[in-house]
């Protein structure tokens, strides 16, 4: 009989060809333990997910993208560009002052002498301080689109993981239910060939005891199932899954494209052109001060009336520059330290992505084989049990052996699938 994973996996390549007849119907027992012992032993939690052959992996990801929570710093990212843009857009390269004196000698000599003046303070511009804002602003603004498709990919790992983490589990569950079913008609035969007189009563014990540990497994089964769904309903906020979501192997070779590089890169990019930056406004920009003047002399009655221009030119001191540009340099530091701790843990996971695939499609070759022969063995110890040529110990050995050939050989075809998602990932490949 074919054995499908049905409850969540729409994948038909995860069905076992299991010739191990395993899903052969129950038949009713006679005796209360038989009857205890296939009982269902159900439990109340319960995650549906449903599978909508019309949702596309990547309509997927981008629900998920969207619940993720770093979207709030993204977007506190893009007041930032915002503003940089302003600053560097600006006529001046700070804000301009008014300032308003008034000087008499009420308290003083008392002879009627008055003073007024207001003056206007407009900073000026120093030599290539816009064009480092507006590389500044760039940058970041580069940064931050680099941010979000370094954000998405990290959220598309975290759904592929999901995924498949359903598929596995989905596998484990479709393989204890089969595994039950046939302990269940084993139990059946046993039964029936120990009222007959054929087998011992230990023999239908054992048979009892072996219904009563698989149902133990397919309960657990069942809630790692659940666990999984909703893994996946927190990350997607949905109750469907994909109608596929296979992958095809990426032809990239290494992880130069990979957003989450780019994303350390522009960092250090941006670090870079803020230290130009810093470089230059280290300095104190230089101010022009424009003045009216109104005055009175003493016991003069005529308004007197002047306009007057004042240049404030600061002198450069390397002891206040100093921790400006010391600031600019750490922040470099620290980008330029990110970067190559990123490309470590790239390079790490590149090899790691390579050799698992290697070494999960050796294996599933090998898997393929061995579970081939081990239904083989199963169907013919079947019949040496049926004839009386073995005893039920030496055909519940071979049944074991067959399970986990079968397991292993299922297992391998999602593992599979599963690395070429995760190389997909670290080359930087969305769904």
């Amino acid at each position: 009989m074919t054995i499908f994973c049905r409850l969540c996996l729409p994948i038909a390549w995860v069905a076992c060809s299991a010739s191990i007849a395993f899903a052969a119907p129950m038949q009713e027992q006679t005796e209360p333990s038989q009857s205890a012992a296939q009982s269902s032993h159900q439990v109340d939690h319960f995650d549906e997910l449903k599978v909508n052959p019309g949702l596309r992996l990547s309509e997927v990801l981008e629900k998920a993208y969207a619940r993720a929570p770093m979207q709030a710093s993204l977007q506190s990212r893009d007041v930032m560009v915002l503003a940089k843009s302003r600053v560097a857009n600006a006529m001046l390269p700070s804000a301009p002052a008014v300032s308003v004196i008034h000087q008499n000698d009420v308290i003083g000599s008392g002879r009627g002498e008055r003073d007024w003046q207001a003056e206007l303070e407009l900073p000026v511009w120093q030599q290539k301080q816009r064009d480092n804002r507006l590389k500044v602003a760039e940058a970041m603004q580069l940064s931050t689109t680099a941010g979000r498709q370094s954000l998405k990919l990290q959220v598309a790992g975290q759904l592929r993981e999901a995924l498949w983490n359903i598929a596995a589990n989905d596998n484990n569950l479709s393989l204890a239910v089969n595994k039950l079913q046939v302990a269940q008609k084993l139990q059946s035969d046993v039964g029936k060939r120990y009222r007959a007189g054929e087998l011992a009563r230990t023999d239908a014990m054992l048979a009892e005891q072996e219904v009563l540990r698989v149902e133990k497994e397919k309960v657990r089964a069942e809630a790692e199932v659940m666990h999984a769904r909703h893994r996946y309903y927190l990350l997607t906020g949905l109750r469907e899954l994909p109608g596929s979501y296979q992958e095809q192997q990426s032809t990239l070779e290494d992880y130069s494209q990979s957003p989450i590089w780019l994303e350390a890169q522009s960092k250090l990019g941006l670090a870079e052109t803020e230290r130009d930056l810093a470089q230059v406004e280290s300095r104190e920009n230089m101010r022009v001060l424009l003045n009216m003047r109104n005055s009175k002399g003493a016991f003069d009655t005529t308004d007197n009336n002047s306009v007057g221009v004042q240049v404030r030119v600061p002198f450069g001191n390397a002891a206040s520059a100093a921790p400006i540009r010391a600031a600019a340099e750490m922040v470099v530091g620290n980008a330029l330290t990110e970067r190559e701790a990123m490309r470590f843990e790239l390079e790490a996971a590149m090899h790691e992505a390579e050799h698992n695939l290697s070494v999960s499609r050796a294996e599933l070759s090998i898997a393929t084989k061995q579970y081939e022969i081990a239904k083989e063995s199963f169907t013919l110890a079947q019949k040496a049990f049926q004839l009386g040529e073995t005893d039920l110990v030496s055909l519940m050995r071979v049944q074991a052996q067959t399970f986990e050939a079968e397991r292993a050989f299922t297992t391998r075809q999602i593992q599979v699938q599963w690395d070429i998602a995760r190389y997909n990932q670290t080359v930087g490949v969305l769904p």
